[in-house]
């Protein structure tokens, strides 16, 4: 399940504190739903690696836009030039 929360971060990167918002909610409320775990301590854990993990995929998807802007911005003054 890991790969999955990297995903949504990765995808939803964009609106990174409604993905992390999403991911620390809607992770504890799934493993509840499918009677993985119960309500207890557990699901604190849970929301915390929930939210590291999507935050890793945040992270990447912040770092291709930093670069894709750079290189951009790059080009654009060496054409104008």
């Amino acid at each position: 399940m890991i790969p999955t929360l990297m995903l949504f971060g990765l995808v939803l990167g964009r609106w990174w504190r409604l993905s992390l918002i999403a991911a620390a909610a809607g992770w504890p409320i799934l493993l509840v739903a499918s009677d993985v775990v119960n309500i207890e301590l557990a699901l604190l854990t849970a929301s915390g690696l929930a939210v590291s993990n999507t935050g890793l995929g945040v992270l990447v998807h912040q770092g291709v836009l930093w670069v894709v802007r750079n290189h951009r911005r790059s080009r654009s003054s060496q054409s104008s030039a």
